[in-house]
């Protein structure tokens, strides 16, 4: 699940990129290059100066392999065409998304390159002319078909950003906890309720949950939803064919609910960031944690310690009367790179150049195996897979079907109530009713606003 919007940017965020969009305007090419009339660089002549700026967010601990793919890559690129070079900057996810890649945007002068989630918020950068068309370039390089998926970044057939990862949510699991207490992986809501009562009668936490920030939160309960209302529901919901406050969605709040009421998750859990959640779960205080592939990689590193080669994974079990399908998940490809509509003819052969050298077989391999990330193109060889991951594609590979999570799908300024919404539940202090009352408010107005 990706990291949530806050309220009150995502609304200025709306408003300012439609009006500022008519004011987008290209940089003229400072020097001369040859393009097609679709505008892919054919022939970049003699080397020349160049300057990208790559806004990433690698910048925690446990984002080192990643950032060190990411600068490989970009000393590949700078090698192989001198007169190039990028600048990399680094800064925490959540500004970048919230903050400074929304008013970046708004003002129209976004960074060169940059991470930016497919869905929602890619749909207002298109809407505002923000976003170079990489679909030219990609067809160009022939890599249009090896994506296993690019529909988060494609609108009105056109695509405008490439997933460098892909991810699925479910449960990871304790193996010798759930050994020494002769615990079964559960295959209905009932039987996880029961076993969450076991594994508190022995002393620990069914699971580990941070909700300090608000987009943790949404991960477990957007499964929970799912099962109840089903994925076309939440599509709805923009055009007033369903409603938070329908029965279906209630249901899916109250039995979030449960989970809470039962002490089913970590004591304090508002006031603990997202990192203490994978600490918990691995310093054995918690038998389980809801969260998405991108922990494997902390999963099976050095921080696992006694549980390295210990740890299992599993999707969320069916909940009986539900609407959605029961033996789904939710696996996407939604983080991934953009480029700004504002790029020279100079800069647009150089980002050719970086994509040429990012999205290929080696560096998806090399994602795979050191970082643990789902690769988000075919795959020839799956040699040397780590056990975890590959009981992640095992479980993916049994799924029905696979989804995209909530907020890639309803308005950014909704997923931010949301969030404040599944916090308050976690407080006790609404009860679902309440909640959904206060969602679908949001929601109206959203819709309102198209």
């Amino acid at each position: 699940m990706r990291k949530r919007l806050a309220i009150a940017a995502a609304a200025i965020m709306s408003a300012s990129l439609v009006l500022s969009a008519c004011g987008s305007s290209s940089k003229a090419s400072d020097q001369a290059a040859n393009t097609t009339t679709d505008g892919v660089i054919t022939h970049m002549s003699a080397a020349r100066d160049v300057a990208l700026s790559l806004r990433h967010t690698q910048i925690k601990d446990t984002s080192k392999v990643r950032l060190k793919i990411f600068q490989d890559v970009v000393a590949k690129t700078e090698k192989e065409n001198p007169g190039l070079k990028i600048s990399m900057e680094g800064i925490d996810e959540v500004v970048n998304r919230d903050q400074k890649l929304k008013a970046e945007m708004a003002a129209g002068n976004p960074p060169d390159i940059f991470e930016v989630f497919g869905g929602a918020d890619l749909n207002l950068y298109v809407k505002a002319g923000r976003m170079l068309d990489l679909t030219p370039i990609i067809e160009e390089l022939g890599i249009k078909d090896k994506f296993a998926s690019l529909d988060e970044f494609t609108i009105g057939g056109k695509v405008y950003g490439l997933p460098f990862g892909g991810y699925s949510e479910g449960i990871f699991y304790n193996k010798k906890m759930f050994a020494d207490m002769h615990l079964a992986i559960p295959k209905t809501f009932d039987e996880l309720l029961r076993l969450a009562d076991a594994i508190k009668a022995n002393g620990k936490t069914p699971f580990a949950l941070a909700a300090k920030d608000a987009w943790v939160n949404g991960m477990l309960w957007n499964t929970v939803m799912e099962r109840h209302v089903g994925i076309r529901a939440f599509e709805g919901l923009l055009t007033g064919a369903a409603k938070w406050t329908d029965p279906d969605f209630v249901a899916g709040f109250a039995d979030y609910e449960k989970l809470v009421d039962n002490d089913y998750f970590t004591k304090g859990a508002l006031g603990l960031a997202y990192a203490e959640q994978g600490a918990r779960f691995l310093n054995g205080d918690a038998a389980m944690v809801f969260t998405g592939t991108w922990d494997a990689n902390r999963f099976t590193g050095d921080e696992a310690g006694s549980l390295k080669g210990n740890i299992g994974y599993f999707s969320f079990p069916s909940i009986a009367g539900g609407k959605g399908d029961q033996t789904s998940i939710n696996a996407s490809y939604s983080n991934g790179f953009g480029f700004s509509a504002n790029l020279t003819d100079d800069q647009k052969a150089m980002v050719k150049a970086f994509i040429k050298n990012f999205f290929n077989e080696e560096i998806q391999k090399r994602t795979l195996l050191e970082d643990k990330v789902l690769p988000s193109m075919k795959l020839s060889d799956l040699s040397g897979v780590d056990p975890l991951i590959s009981e992640v594609l095992q479980v993916m590979a049994s799924a029905s079907s696979s989804w995209k999570a909530f907020d890639a799908i309803v308005q950014p300024s909704v997923g931010a109530d949301v969030g404040v919404g599944l916090q308050e539940l976690i407080g006790k202090v609404k009860k679902p009713e309440a909640v959904a009352q206060e969602i679908q408010a949001s929601q109206a107005k959203a819709n309102a606003q198209k």
